[in-house]
């Protein structure tokens, strides 16, 4: 048996209790920060050079937006939030399905399956969903699902698919990115990367809500391009860190315009609406401009209110969906009967976007201010 109509029913989100400035590089790594306002670039986003009498380029967009931040070493980053003492990637995804479960209304024995997606997870191999479906009380059916920044999408559009084919009842998708044990502090990749988590309760809803038609497509022109290797940390443990190519901006920039038109037109189509038709837009944000460029290149109004949480949370991978989802409802805030056009872009892995009409949707509460300042 299929069912009509499947959207989101709750949305929460969830930042560990610490939060690192930029005065933290100021104060333990003075030369790079030094160097890099020298050189007034960055390894990651960096625009290439262009030469007078160059071809017009269709990303030329994105180097028009990222201008702004040029002589910010930082990039416009202001704030990440950062794992403190005994918190971790599963502590962030217990606690922010906790919230969506008690926005929904749920109960442990109401969820028929959980979808973990862990960036990276406490627990390799297994990886967290069996641990976070333990600790939650949970029944139903628990996997992992993988897709890099783009994860909260992916899991998003898996779980309303699941939930139409009559399978499942009520899917619980969760998503963590734990960046700040993952980079080196002295490799300007991690002065744009935070932490966070957010989650979905995906069930049936009122006909004609929920969502309405969405288009994903694989990254694999990024592949090579970022990557984790594993280390030896400072008390002599095991763990991975994430690491660029010297080309790295120049492939993210050069394919961010291509993914982005064709999901989210492809979404438009397969919903059957026009992008005259949006009342709202979601976009990651993984750098700051990022909500900018989505909006010119989709031909938006560059001053219409689109959310963008990045200045205080930064690139928080998977969580950034669910960040700007949870804030731009709150704060517009959506209305019932709203249109909702939502992209995600992950490197080296996949790109979506989908349609939704907004209906009685749920928010979690809102998240906690920093206790420890990490600097």
């Amino acid at each position: 048996m299929t069912i009509d109509s499947v959207g989101i029913r709750a949305v929460a989100v969830h930042f560990p209790r610490g939060v690192r400035t930029n005065r933290f590089w100021y104060n333990h790594h003075p030369e790079i920060v030094a160097a890099v306002e020298a050189k007034k670039k960055q390894r990651i986003w960096a625009a290439p050079e262009r030469k007078p009498d160059d071809a017009a380029d269709p990303n030329d967009t994105f180097d028009a937006e990222m201008a702004a931040y040029l002589n910010d070493p930082f990039r416009g980053t202001i704030e990440r939030r950062v794992l403190a003492p005994g918190e971790s990637s599963l502590t962030l995804e217990t606690t922010v399905a906790k919230k969506a479960m008690a926005a929904a209304q749920l109960e442990p024995k109401d969820i028929d399956l959980l979808i973990v997606s862990s960036f990276l997870p406490d627990h390799f191999g297994c990886m967290d969903a069996p641990y976070v479906a333990r600790d939650l009380g949970l029944r139903g059916m628990a996997f992992n699902l993988e897709s890099a920044c783009a994860s909260a999408m992916v899991g998003l559009q898996t779980a309303c698919g699941l939930v139409k084919s009559g399978q499942y009842r009520n899917v619980l998708v969760v998503a963590s990115c734990t960046y700040s044990r993952d980079t080196d502090t002295r490799d300007t990749i991690s002065w744009t990367s935070g932490d966070g988590a957010g989650a979905f309760v995906v069930s049936e809803v009122e006909k004609g809500y929920g969502r309405l038609g969405g288009k994903g497509i694989h990254t694999g022109g990024t592949c090579g391009k970022l990557w984790f290797e594993n280390y030896a940390r400072d008390d002599g443990t095991l763990w991975f860190r994430l690491l660029s190519s010297p080309d790295a901006g120049k492939a993210l920039r050069d394919t961010a315009a291509e993914f982005l038109l064709e999901c989210c037109h492809g979404a438009l189509r397969d919903a059957g609406v026009t992008l005259n038709d949006i009342d709202h837009f979601v976009f990651n944000t993984p750098v700051a401009w990022y909500s900018k460029f989505c909006a010119r290149t989709l031909g938006i109004d560059p001053e219409r209110p689109i959310v963008n949480t990045y200045p205080k949370y930064a690139n928080c991978g998977p969580a950034l969906l669910t960040s700007n989802l949870y804030h731009a409802a709150r704060e517009m805030p959506f209305k019932k009967g709203d249109l909702v056009l939502m992209y995600s872009v992950g490197s080296i892995s996949s790109a979506g976007a989908i349609v939704v009409r907004w209906g009685d949707v749920a928010l979690g509460p809102e998240p906690e201010p920093p206790e420890i300042v990490c600097d």
